[in-house]
């Protein structure tokens, strides 16, 4: 059907502006009312199907974004902290604003190390009941019973070869020792004391291998080291200064092969620096509560 001056017949879309709406096929000229209405209401579902697919779509892609950003941050090294995450002010509803904390008045831990380093902060009791207490220790499962225990401000006599020497010259206030054993084996711990960590820390560079602290016998444990060869070990930890020396009881030379008396002494050595170290935790705990 034409309509005005002839021509093809104008087909009306709902979707293109200029496109002509459609009348009803009488000549009264009257709009189709109820063609109008019908396609009101199919322009409006066609663009609520289009929103809501829309934002089915935006969902799936916020979805993503997470689950990226989470897959990322646990795959990022946890040294660095996580990695991936969009910057705050990318993120919805995020203000922008760096976030404030309430200071804290928890003081910063004290360091062991501190106590252990200087007379004037090193107060706790000492004596080699303190440093070795009890009547054995277990170390990589091996049991040491506890034997002699001996306690000299003389540091020299209780020092064999060059050692006498490096204790006098550094300052040695102090020098506690005990035995332990384990099968036929011996090994005396002797700990050298000093009134600071340089002291202590020089006397250890100045030793070498002929730099020994005296076996210490008896109480069930017989003479050893006593002209035989021996393993001995030195080392240092704050302001002490600490020495094995191991070997048979049954006076028998140490030979490399002999690893048991190797690591009788490495046990006793570790032992003691832990004590040590225990010793510098403690009194920093206790001034941290005062």
């Amino acid at each position: 059907m034409s309509y005005g001056q002839g021509g093809p017949q104008s087909q009306w879309d709902p979707w293109k502006p200029q496109s002509q709406q459609p009348w009803n096929d009488g000549d009264d000229g009257t709009p189709d009312w109820a063609a109008l209405a019908e396609a009101s209401e199919t322009r409006n579902k066609r663009r609520k199907l289009l929103f809501i697919a829309g934002g089915g779509l935006a969902t799936v892609a916020i979805g993503t974004a997470v689950a990226m950003a989470v897959v990322s941050a646990n795959g990022g090294d946890p040294q660095a902290g996580p990695s991936g995450l969009p910057a705050s002010a990318s993120i919805p509803g995020s203000t922008g604003a760096t976030p404030s904390f309430a200071p804290t008045s928890a003081p910063p831990p004290l360091d062991p190390a501190d106590f252990i380093s200087s007379a004037k902060k090193d107060t706790a009791p000492l004596s080699p009941d303190t440093l070795f207490p009890g009547k054995q220790l277990t170390m990589s499962g091996t049991v040491y019973k506890k034997g002699p225990s001996a306690d000299t401000k003389s540091c020299a006599t209780a020092a064999g070869g060059t050692l006498p020497k490096i204790l006098t010259a550094n300052g040695c206030t102090r020098l506690m020792r005990t035995t332990y054993s384990n099968g036929g084996i011996a090994v005396t711990v002797g700990v050298a004391v000093f009134d600071t960590a340089a002291q202590a820390t020089k006397a250890k560079t100045q030793t070498d291998d002929r730099s020994i602290v005296r076996s210490l016998f008896g109480k069930d444990v017989k003479p050893f080291c006593d002209g035989a060869f021996c393993r001995s070990t030195r080392n240092a930890y704050g302001r002490y200064a600490y020495f094995t020396i191991s070997g048979f009881t049954s006076g028998k030379n140490v030979t490399t092969k002999d690893t048991k008396v190797f690591r009788t002494g490495n046990d006793l050595a570790q032992f003691t620096a832990n004590q040590i170290h225990r010793r510098g935790q403690a009194q920093a705990s206790a001034a941290a509560n005062r």
